[in-house]
Protein backbone atom coordinates (compact mmCIF):
# COMPACT_ATOMS: atom_id res chain seq x y z
CA UNK A 1 0.00 0.00 0.00
CA UNK A 2 1.73 3.25 -1.31
CA UNK A 3 1.43 6.19 0.78
CA UNK A 4 -0.95 8.14 -1.08
CA UNK A 5 -3.40 5.40 -0.33
CA UNK A 6 -2.35 5.25 3.45
CA UNK A 7 -2.61 9.17 4.08
CA UNK A 8 -6.23 9.20 1.87
CA UNK A 9 -7.44 6.27 4.76
CA UNK A 10 -5.86 8.05 7.58
CA UNK A 11 -6.90 11.51 6.76
CA UNK A 12 -10.34 10.00 5.99
CA UNK A 13 -10.62 8.37 9.51
CA UNK A 14 -8.93 11.08 11.34
CA UNK A 15 -12.06 13.62 9.44
CA UNK A 16 -14.82 11.13 10.31
CA UNK A 17 -13.64 10.99 14.26
CA UNK A 18 -14.43 14.63 14.56
CA UNK A 19 -17.32 14.30 16.77
CA UNK A 20 -19.16 17.50 16.12
CA UNK A 21 -22.63 15.89 17.88
CA UNK A 22 -20.54 15.86 21.02
CA UNK A 23 -18.62 19.10 20.59
CA UNK A 24 -21.89 21.16 19.99
CA UNK A 25 -23.58 19.53 22.68
CA UNK A 26 -20.93 20.36 25.08
CA UNK A 27 -21.02 24.19 23.95
CA UNK A 28 -25.18 24.47 23.65
CA UNK A 29 -25.51 22.84 27.34
CA UNK A 30 -22.75 21.44 28.28
CA UNK A 31 -23.77 17.70 28.11
CA UNK A 32 -22.55 14.55 26.93
CA UNK A 33 -24.62 13.75 23.87
CA UNK A 34 -24.39 10.40 24.43
CA UNK A 35 -25.90 10.57 27.69
CA UNK A 36 -28.96 12.22 26.16
CA UNK A 37 -32.18 11.42 24.13
CA UNK A 38 -31.20 7.88 22.33
CA UNK A 39 -27.75 8.31 22.69
CA UNK A 40 -26.56 8.84 19.40
CA UNK A 41 -23.71 10.61 18.79
CA UNK A 42 -25.28 12.49 15.19
CA UNK A 43 -27.48 15.25 13.91
CA UNK A 44 -30.88 13.99 14.52
CA UNK A 45 -30.32 13.08 18.37
CA UNK A 46 -28.36 17.15 18.28
CA UNK A 47 -31.25 18.21 17.03
CA UNK A 48 -34.18 17.04 19.24
CA UNK A 49 -32.42 17.38 22.28
CA UNK A 50 -30.08 20.18 21.52
CA UNK A 51 -31.79 22.55 19.43
CA UNK A 52 -32.27 22.92 15.26
CA UNK A 53 -29.84 25.09 14.81
CA UNK A 54 -27.48 23.45 16.44
CA UNK A 55 -28.73 20.02 14.78
CA UNK A 56 -28.46 21.69 11.71
CA UNK A 57 -25.16 22.30 12.17
CA UNK A 58 -23.81 18.67 12.90
CA UNK A 59 -25.78 17.30 9.81
CA UNK A 60 -23.93 19.84 7.66
CA UNK A 61 -20.43 19.24 9.43
CA UNK A 62 -21.33 15.71 9.48
CA UNK A 63 -21.88 15.38 5.75
CA UNK A 64 -18.97 17.74 5.01
CA UNK A 65 -17.00 14.90 6.81
CA UNK A 66 -17.50 12.14 4.00
CA UNK A 67 -17.55 14.57 1.22
CA UNK A 68 -13.90 16.18 2.04
CA UNK A 69 -12.84 12.29 2.60
CA UNK A 70 -13.24 11.49 -0.92
CA UNK A 71 -12.37 15.13 -2.43
CA UNK A 72 -8.43 14.35 -0.76
CA UNK A 73 -8.42 10.68 -2.02
CA UNK A 74 -9.50 12.28 -5.28
CA UNK A 75 -6.85 14.84 -4.87
CA UNK A 76 -4.04 12.05 -4.05
CA UNK A 77 -4.90 10.66 -7.58
CA UNK A 78 -6.17 7.40 -6.05
CA UNK A 79 -8.30 4.96 -8.47
CA UNK A 80 -12.07 4.90 -7.80
CA UNK A 81 -11.70 1.70 -5.73
CA UNK A 82 -9.23 3.31 -2.87
CA UNK A 83 -11.36 6.21 -2.84
CA UNK A 84 -14.87 4.67 -1.92
CA UNK A 85 -12.02 3.38 0.39
CA UNK A 86 -11.14 6.61 2.04
CA UNK A 87 -14.71 7.45 1.78
CA UNK A 88 -15.53 4.20 4.12
CA UNK A 89 -13.02 5.16 6.62
CA UNK A 90 -14.48 8.64 7.50
CA UNK A 91 -17.66 6.44 8.19
CA UNK A 92 -15.98 4.32 10.41
CA UNK A 93 -14.36 7.59 12.07
CA UNK A 94 -18.00 8.53 12.72
CA UNK A 95 -19.31 5.39 14.30
CA UNK A 96 -15.85 4.67 16.29
CA UNK A 97 -14.06 8.01 16.94
CA UNK A 98 -10.59 7.87 18.31
CA UNK A 99 -11.52 11.16 20.43
CA UNK A 100 -14.56 10.04 22.01
CA UNK A 101 -12.69 6.16 23.12
CA UNK A 102 -14.55 4.67 19.98
CA UNK A 103 -18.26 5.74 20.72
CA UNK A 104 -19.77 7.61 17.87
CA UNK A 105 -23.07 7.73 16.22
CA UNK A 106 -24.82 5.63 13.37
CA UNK A 107 -23.05 7.83 10.05
CA UNK A 108 -26.09 8.08 8.19
CA UNK A 109 -25.32 12.04 7.31
CA UNK A 110 -21.56 11.08 6.97
CA UNK A 111 -22.53 8.46 4.13
CA UNK A 112 -24.82 11.16 2.50
CA UNK A 113 -21.09 13.36 2.34
CA UNK A 114 -19.26 10.80 0.42
CA UNK A 115 -22.29 9.85 -1.87
CA UNK A 116 -22.30 13.72 -2.18
CA UNK A 117 -18.70 13.69 -3.54
CA UNK A 118 -19.23 10.61 -5.81
CA UNK A 119 -22.59 10.51 -7.30
CA UNK A 120 -24.43 13.40 -6.63
CA UNK A 121 -27.38 13.06 -9.36
CA UNK A 122 -28.30 9.94 -8.38
CA UNK A 123 -28.47 11.09 -4.42
CA UNK A 124 -30.47 14.21 -5.20
CA UNK A 125 -33.43 12.12 -6.67
CA UNK A 126 -33.41 9.75 -3.99
CA UNK A 127 -33.39 12.81 -1.40
CA UNK A 128 -36.46 13.84 -3.23
CA UNK A 129 -37.89 10.04 -2.09
CA UNK A 130 -36.43 10.51 1.59
CA UNK A 131 -37.71 13.73 2.19
CA UNK A 132 -41.16 12.65 1.22
CA UNK A 133 -41.05 9.80 3.56
CA UNK A 134 -40.05 11.87 6.31
CA UNK A 135 -42.84 14.21 6.01
CA UNK A 136 -45.35 11.42 5.68
CA UNK A 137 -43.48 9.21 8.74
CA UNK A 138 -42.10 11.55 10.79
CA UNK A 139 -39.32 8.73 10.49
CA UNK A 140 -35.55 9.52 9.61
CA UNK A 141 -34.48 6.22 10.14
CA UNK A 142 -36.99 4.89 8.17
CA UNK A 143 -37.04 7.11 5.17
CA UNK A 144 -33.27 6.65 4.72
CA UNK A 145 -33.77 3.02 3.54
CA UNK A 146 -35.00 4.77 0.39
CA UNK A 147 -31.73 5.43 -0.52
CA UNK A 148 -30.99 2.45 -1.84
CA UNK A 149 -32.32 3.78 -5.05
CA UNK A 150 -29.37 5.25 -5.11
CA UNK A 151 -27.13 2.14 -6.66
CA UNK A 152 -30.55 1.34 -8.50
CA UNK A 153 -30.37 4.58 -10.45
CA UNK A 154 -26.41 4.05 -11.08
CA UNK A 155 -26.98 0.98 -13.14
CA UNK A 156 -30.09 2.97 -14.83
CA UNK A 157 -27.75 5.57 -15.72
CA UNK A 158 -25.15 3.02 -16.98
CA UNK A 159 -22.62 4.47 -14.36
CA UNK A 160 -19.26 2.05 -13.75
CA UNK A 161 -20.07 -0.58 -11.60
CA UNK A 162 -17.50 0.30 -9.16
CA UNK A 163 -19.90 3.31 -8.17
CA UNK A 164 -22.65 0.89 -7.60
CA UNK A 165 -20.90 -1.60 -5.49
CA UNK A 166 -19.49 1.37 -3.38
CA UNK A 167 -23.05 2.87 -2.73
CA UNK A 168 -24.88 -0.49 -2.40
CA UNK A 169 -21.72 -1.04 0.14
CA UNK A 170 -21.94 1.64 2.31
CA UNK A 171 -25.94 1.34 2.43
CA UNK A 172 -25.95 -1.55 3.41
CA UNK A 173 -23.37 -0.79 6.18
CA UNK A 174 -25.80 1.95 7.77
CA UNK A 175 -28.55 -0.09 7.16
CA UNK A 176 -27.25 -3.24 9.22
CA UNK A 177 -26.42 -0.73 11.95
CA UNK A 178 -29.64 1.25 11.64
CA UNK A 179 -31.63 -2.52 12.35
CA UNK A 180 -28.78 -3.32 14.90
CA UNK A 181 -30.31 -0.45 16.70
CA UNK A 182 -33.81 -1.01 16.25
CA UNK A 183 -33.47 -4.66 17.95
CA UNK A 184 -33.03 -3.14 20.89
CA UNK A 185 -36.09 -0.30 20.55
CA UNK A 186 -38.71 -2.94 19.55
CA UNK A 187 -38.09 -4.42 22.90
CA UNK A 188 -39.99 -1.36 23.71
CA UNK A 189 -43.41 -1.05 23.43
CA UNK A 190 -43.12 2.79 22.26
CA UNK A 191 -40.52 1.67 19.84
CA UNK A 192 -42.63 -1.23 18.38
CA UNK A 193 -45.32 1.97 18.61
CA UNK A 194 -43.08 4.05 16.29
CA UNK A 195 -41.65 1.37 13.93
CA UNK A 196 -43.47 3.51 11.19
CA UNK A 197 -45.33 6.37 12.01
CA UNK A 198 -43.32 8.37 14.72
CA UNK A 199 -45.57 9.70 17.42
CA UNK A 200 -43.19 11.20 19.63
CA UNK A 201 -42.16 13.59 17.40
CA UNK A 202 -43.56 16.79 14.80
CA UNK A 203 -42.52 16.59 11.17
CA UNK A 204 -39.36 18.70 11.66
CA UNK A 205 -38.17 15.82 14.28
CA UNK A 206 -38.46 18.44 17.64
CA UNK A 207 -39.39 16.66 20.95
CA UNK A 208 -42.86 17.74 22.03
CA UNK A 209 -43.48 19.72 25.07
CA UNK A 210 -45.97 18.55 27.53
Amino acid sequence: MDFNVTAAIVIGYILGSIPFAYIAARLKKGVDIRDVGGGNVGALNTYREIGPVFGLGVLAADIIKGTLAVLVAKWLGLSLAWICVAGFAAIIGHNWPVFLKFKGGKGAATVLGVLVALTPVELLISSGIVLLLIAITRNVRLALFALILVPILQWIFDRDFTYIACALGLLLFIGLRTLIGLKGELARAEGKKNLVIDREYTPWQTRKSG
